[in-house]
């Protein structure tokens, strides 16, 4: 057997009660732990956190990606002007999402992270296929259905993703970890936004598109759903310095709903934040359906959905970088992230009021209603405003990603921001499914209003609230349980009544 590889682990946690001097640790021999070399670059073993969340990164790569790339095309890629049946089957998505989501911790603790994100990429896959059936039959109860299974199986997905995101990064790293998973993830929505542009590149007119886009998406979400199962146990999982990481658990749903009534009496400026919460899917309606749909014919449509994501990538990649800059203080970043989320808000939200005061609602009802082809004169200030929208985008969620960096308060944070963000989704999607629909100026108006308003109630929280760096007896800190946190062959008890043992 070969002598396992040494490497140097260090726990600083700024309290003599809870520090552990610089000590050799021992590296497990075996393949997942072997780094590859192609020329100048080191690839990480297959067992470290890098190595697990480029996994992770691919199966949202691949389910909620394509989601989000058939969603782009505005009404799902269904008929022009015609979005009533991906309202329905969104509106129920997101309510159910809002529910669920207090129960989809127990239910991936139950499960474990593979099992979990496999289940929920299944509903991916149904919610595809509900498009591809409707195509042929109408059957609007069955769309319905699939965005019903499909909150439930998201909620599972995407807290088994969380589960992740809380405990691999260090704490250091955190805004390059979610900018990676951003960079992927999006990358996902932009290769099936490309599919959908090369299947559809002749329809210059705007119709439905081909049955072969939503085979082809049908097909991505299931090896998706499969990719779930290439994915370690936490406990197999090394850093380079030879530590483990510590999983956090998510609370169960009665410890999670009391959990929010904890946060509430203890972090009471959380309230300050949940309009962010609000806003944060809100304005994903008006883009896809009010303006790509409304304004750009098919082939168009799936070139803007390119550009928007391609964007949220750069977005994501120069917001995470930023978020981590060493050479500033995380307070300070804090604060001159506000500020240019500030500036952005009102510079490209302006710029999407002068568009949307070119067309209404009733004008886009019309037969001869005028569409951009991007080979139409003035195509291409549009083509910006969208590609900014998505840069936009991509900046909100980092910006929100980074605003805590203790992670059990991170975990207390999500009960929130998933019920409330789904929860405002679930009524934007429902107002533009309606008989007779707000006005796209009124749509407009409530997106700017929201992304701007809670800007200004969020800021006391960045000034005041945002801290340097959290200890880790304060980020590790439960009511009445104990952590275990696994340094080589070493464990050592984090609890608020007593001392390392």
């Amino acid at each position: 057997m070969a002598e396992a590889r040494k490497g140097l682990v260090t726990t600083n946690t700024q309290s003599p009660a809870h520090s552990v001097e610089p000590r050799e640790v021992e590296i497990p021999t075996g393949w997942k732990y072997k780094s590859l070399k192609l020329g100048p670059i080191t690839i990480p073993w297959y067992a470290s956190p890098e190595s697990q969340l480029i996994l992770v990164s691919f199966v949202c790569f691949l389910c909620p990606g394509m989601f989000n790339a058939l969603n782009g095309l505005g009404g799902a890629g269904q008929l022009s002007k015609n979005a009533y049946a991906s309202d329905a089957s969104n509106s129920a998505l997101y309510a159910t999402f809002a529910v669920v989501g207090f129960f989809a911790g127990t239910v991936t603790n139950a499960l474990g992270i593979r099992i979990a994100l496999s289940f929920g990429g299944l509903g991916y896959c149904v919610y595809v296929g509900s498009y591809l059936c409707y195509n042929h039959t109408h059957n609007l109860g069955y769309i319905v259905f699939a965005g019903l299974l499909l909150g439930c199986c998201a909620g599972i997905l995407w807290s088994a993703q969380g589960a992740i995101m809380m405990s691999y990064p260090p704490e250091k790293l955190k805004g390059r970890f979610i900018s990676w998973f951003w960079i992927i993830f999006n990358l996902g929505a932009v290769i099936g936004s490309l599919v959908e542009l090369g299947l559809n590149i002749h329809t210059s007119d705007n119709d439905t598109v081909s049955d072969g886009t939503y085979i082809g998406f049908l097909v991505l979400t299931f090896l998706g759903a499969c990719l779930s199962w290439t994915l370690v146990d936490a406990k197999h999982v090394v850093r380079r310095d030879g530590s483990r990481i510590i999983l956090m658990k998510h609370p169960t749903w009665k410890t999670e709903i009391l959990g929010l009534w904890e946060t509430l009496w203890s972090d009471p400026y959380i309230i300050l934040l949940f309009p962010m919460f609000f806003a944060s899917n809100w304005f994903y309606t008006y883009q896809f359906n009010d303006v790509n749909l409304a304004q750009f014919n098919t082939r168009t449509r799936a070139l803007n959905s390119t550009l928007y994501w391609l964007a949220q990538m750069f977005g994501a990649l120069i917001f995470g970088l930023a978020l981590d800059f060493p050479y500033i203080r995380r307070t300070t970043r804090a604060k001159a992230a506000w500020v240019v989320m500030f500036v952005f808000t009102f510079a490209i939200w302006g710029g999407g009021y002068v568009f949307q005061m070119k067309y209404t609602r009733e004008d886009t009802a019309l037969e001869n209603h005028f569409e951009y082809d991007w080979k139409s004169n003035g195509y291409v200030g549009p083509m910006f405003l969208y590609i900014f929208y998505g840069f936009y985008d991509a900046a909100w969620q980092t910006f929100m990603g980074a605003i805590s960096n203790n992670s059990r308060k991170l975990a207390n944070f999500a009960g929130f921001y998933k019920g409330i963000q789904s929860a405002g989704a679930a009524i934007i999607w429902r107002l533009d499914g309606l008989n007779s629909p707000p006005p796209y100026m009124n749509m407009f108006a409530s997106c700017w209003v929201l992304l701007a308003g809670s800007l200004v109630i969020a800021l006391p929280v960045m000034i005041l609230k945002i801290k340097d760096t959290v200890p880790v007896e304060e980020d590790l800190k439960f009511t009445d349980e104990t952590i275990e946190d696994v340094i080589g062959h070493e464990v050592i008890y984090y609890s608020p009544e007593r001392e390392k043992v």
